[in-house]
C-alpha cells in the first residue's frame, strides 16, 4: 500500500507543478511630471471631463500586446496592465489636462462630472501600438462646449521613441504619448 501512495503523492506533484509560475509584471501608465513649483491654477479655469474613450479590441486587454512578425502580434501573459486600459487612459488624459491648462476640476469620470462640465471631450483612439522603437497613438477627438453648439473635431498622430529597452520603457513612451495627446487637446481648450 505504501509503494501505491507515494506514487500517487509524485504524480499528483509532478501534475500541480513542483516549480515555480512564471512571474507577472504589471505596469501602470503615468501622467506628466512637472515641478511643483511650475504648477499654478488658473482662478476661472474650465471644467473638462473625459466623456468617453475608445480603443481598438486588440489591446483592450489585461496582457501588453507587441508586434510579431508580419500580421502577428504576441499577447504577453506575464507583463500585464495594473489597471483596464478604459480606466487608465482616461485617468492619465485628465491628470495631464489639469497640470497643461491649471485647472483644478477635470474629471476621468464622466457619470460624476460630465453634464456640469464646460466642455466634454469624447476619444476615440484608432491606433495605439508600437512600431520597431516607437509607440503610436492615433486619436480622433472631439471637444464639445456646453454652453453652445460648437463641437471642435480634430485627429492627432503622437509618435514617441522608446528610450531605452524592455516593457517599462514602451510604457514610459504609451505614458508621453499620451502627454502629447493632452497637450494638443489642451492647445484647443485655450483658443476657445
Amino acid at each position: 500500500m505504501k509503494p501505491r501512495f507515494l506514487a500517487a503523492v509524485s504524480a499528483i506533484a509532478l501534475l500541480t507543478g513542483c516549480g515555480r509560475s512564471p512571474q507577472t509584471t504589471f505596469y501602470t501608465l503615468t501622467p506628466l511630471t512637472v515641478p511643483a513649483e511650475t504648477l499654478q491654477a488658473v482662478p476661472h479655469a474650465p471644467t473638462i471631463s473625459i466623456a468617453a474613450v475608445s480603443l481598438p479590441e486588440l489591446v483592450d486587454r489585461p496582457q501588453l500586446v507587441v508586434p510579431d512578425q508580419g500580421s502577428q502580434v504576441l499577447v504577453l501573459e506575464g507583463q500585464r496592465w495594473a489597471e483596464p486600459l478604459k480606466s487608465a487612459i482616461p485617468r492619465v488624459l485628465a491628470e495631464d489636462l489639469a497640470r497643461l491648462i491649471g485647472a483644478e476640476r477635470v474629471s476621468a469620470y464622466p457619470q460624476y462630472a460630465a453634464g456640469r462640465a464646460d466642455y466634454r471631450i469624447f476619444i476615440d483612439l484608432q491606433r495605439f501600438e508600437t512600431t520597431g522603437q516607437v509607440v503610436l497613438v492615433d486619436a480622433l477627438w472631439t471637444l464639445k462646449p456646453s454652453t453652445d453648439g460648437r463641437v471642435t473635431v480634430r485627429r492627432s498622430r503622437i509618435k514617441e521613441p522608446l528610450q531605452g529597452g524592455g516593457y517599462e520603457a514602451l510604457v514610459q513612451a504609451y505614458s508621453r504619448a499620451l502627454a502629447g495627446l493632452a497637450a494638443a487637446i489642451a492647445t484647443e481648450v485655450g483658443k476657445l
